[in-house]
């Protein structure tokens, strides 16, 4: 089902992210242009897989709180590269991830698919 691979997409890119940055801090994070670079990508991910799940199932995209700002986050990540915030992604990951990763675990144990 084409909903689920859309938020299978996000989960395994939001544990990446997880998993990069366990264990680090934000002068670790700003000192390590490969984690940078890798959470970000990671973030333009979640945000491609979330687009592409409000054009196949405007309805049940619209069941993740604060959608519109994780797209408008991806579109900042990709299109605006010179003028990135390296605090605000360091935001994203320790206040904006969590949640957004128990909401796309509940909507794919809901698809049937295994978080």
């Amino acid at each position: 089902m084409i909903r689920a691979a859309f938020c299978g997409t996000a989960r395994a890119a939001a544990d990446a992210i997880v998993d990069f940055a366990q264990g680090r801090s934000f002068n670790d994070y700003m000192s390590n242009l490969m984690l940078r670079s890798a959470v970000e990508r990671q973030f333009e991910i979640i945000g491609e897989a979330l687009s592409q799940l409000h054009r196949a199932d405007p309805a049940l995209a619209a069941r993740i709180p604060d959608l519109r700002p994780v797209i408008g986050f991806r579109n900042a990540l990709i299109h605006g590269y010179a003028q990135i915030d390296d605090v605000e992604v360091w935001w994203a990951i320790e206040v904006d991830l969590p949640p957004l990763r128990a909401r796309v675990a509940a909507l794919l144990a809901e698809l049937g698919e295994t978080p």
